[in-house]
């Protein structure tokens, strides 16, 4: 299983090592790749050094003086959580050209679109019961890092893998008419989710991530569960279809 790790789930502490507890408690039954972002320690970091922040679709501008800082601020979340994970390995997207990527768009600066994944070395890892924990900076054509969001880079993971993936969020799933609990969809399939994208009932900040899921899924990945990371056992209960929205081709 693929776990797309971020978000709010990483402000609280507690909550991450809850998370990590979770994550290395399902390796007794699936092997695990955990893909992670950070935005609120990115943020923290760029704060610190008075580089301003900005947004353009939901992705971050990431200019080449950017670029280092939130390479640096990745490297630190992700030692820290390959560590409360245990029996894993912390690796950036660069490492052995694990992910690799283009220049999504000029204009973005240091922002990467995922063109290829390294399953190889995920394979060799898991195969000798390590956990691979990959944070989301790619290799550009130039060598140079590149900024990838990290739901498109857990996404390419799964879809070179060819397994399932859970992306953790601040919400229960999808919903058919959010906020209101009742109308959580527990399961749709490829072709409802793209109709919901056009209709407008899936929109927001919901959209990166189902358009995540239906990029997994035309890779190869057999499902994609959208699901809360601030409730626990949400893990386990996704790998038996009982939480979140499951997307289906």
């Amino acid at each position: 299983m693929i776990v797309k790790y971020g978000g709010n789930a990483m402000k609280s502490p507690d909550l991450r090592r809850a998370v990590a507890g979770e994550i290395a408690a399902l390796r007794a039954t699936h092997p695990v790749v955990v893909v992670h972002g950070g935005g609120p320690v990115i943020e923290r970091e760029l704060a610190a050094r008075g580089v301003p922040s900005e947004f353009r679709g939901g992705l971050r501008v990431t200019p080449p003086e950017a670029m280092h800082i939130v390479e640096l601020a990745l490297c630190g979340l992700n030692k820290r959580l390959s560590q409360e994970v245990g029996a894993a390995v912390g690796l950036m997207g660069r490492d052995s050209e694990l992910l690799r990527a283009e220049v999504l768009d000029p204009a973005l600066g240091r922002v990467g679109r995922v063109t290829g994944v390294n399953a190889g070395l995920l394979r060799t890892l898991l195969g000798a019961g390590i956990t691979p924990v990959v944070g989301c900076v790619a290799v550009g054509p130039d060598g140079d890092a590149l900024n990838v969001n990290a739901d498109t880079a857990a996404g390419a993971v799964a879809g070179a893998l060819g397994e399932g993936i859970v992306f953790l969020t601040d919400v229960e799933g999808v919903y058919r008419a959010y906020p209101d609990p009742s109308s959580l969809a527990p399961h749709l399939p490829r072709a409802e989710v793209e109709a919901g994208t056009r209709a407008g009932w899936i929109a927001g900040g919901m959209l990166p991530k189902v358009r995540a899921a239906l990029d997994a899924l035309q890779a190869g990945a057999p499902y994609a569960v959208i699901a809360s990371g601030m409730t626990a056992g949400v893990l386990a209960a996704a790998a038996r279809g009982e939480a979140g929205t499951r997307i289906t081709p």
